[in-house]
């Protein structure tokens, strides 16, 4: 329909959308601080972070007076975007939400959201949006494997054919997750449909 699209944050405990909206430049969400005032905490120690740096959102609630809210922990993943935007409003900007804490995995160190992943999946024509997330650990490394279902016209069965998307994927996910995980190919429909953590990735090493 060619109709532009604009990203808007809220949640239920604050009354549902409203929270933060973008603007024409669409880089970032302008937080309506008239109504709410926004922080960012380290998720571990509860430390309050400086502009620009990611952690969770924390927001308290201006205008309720019945039922104030105040420093509720949302477990979402952003920053307190620095500068001000051209679009001339002064309230500042979070960044678009990166992931939750209750959703985030560890791998070699380094922190990972399945949002990252179903990032590069939808970047990618050649296979579908479902997938599952396997973490084992041999000799002491951490292994992450991506299982992923491939459209049905790309799974013709040509392992050249296949060994290229394996090989993309892999590259374009290490880029986003500083982490290159193996790739596995499987037939369309073979993995369960699901949504959240729990059911997406299958984390062994605590097995």
């Amino acid at each position: 329909f060619k109709i532009k699209v604009f990203n808007c944050y809220g949640l239920s405990e604050m009354n549902g959308p409203g929270v933060a909206f973008e603007c024409e430049y669409q880089n970032g969400l302008h937080i309506w601080e008239d109504h709410y005032y926004a922080e960012i905490i380290n998720p571990k120690t509860g430390k309050v972070l400086q502009d620009g740096e990611e952690g969770e959102l924390v927001l308290t609630t201006l205008q309720r007076e019945g039922m104030p809210i105040i420093r509720y922990r949302t477990r979402d993943i952003t920053k307190i975007m620095k500068g001000r935007c051209p679009c001339g409003r002064t309230h500042r900007k979070i960044a678009r939400i990166k992931g939750r804490t209750d959703d985030m995995f560890i791998v070699k160190g380094v922190n990972i959201f399945p949002s990252q992943i179903e990032t590069v999946l939808m970047q990618t024509h050649e296979v579908d949006k479902n997938y599952r997330i396997v973490i084992d650990r041999k000799d002491g490394l951490d292994n992450l494997t991506v299982e992923v279902e491939v459209k049905k016209g790309f799974f013709d069965g040509e392992l050249s054919h296949l060994t290229a998307i394996q090989e993309k994927l892999a590259d374009m996910m290490k880029n986003t997750i500083l982490v290159k995980p193996s790739i596995k190919l499987v037939e369309p429909g073979s993995l369960p449909s699901s949504t959240g953590k729990s059911q997406r990735v299958q984390d062994k090493r605590r097995v």
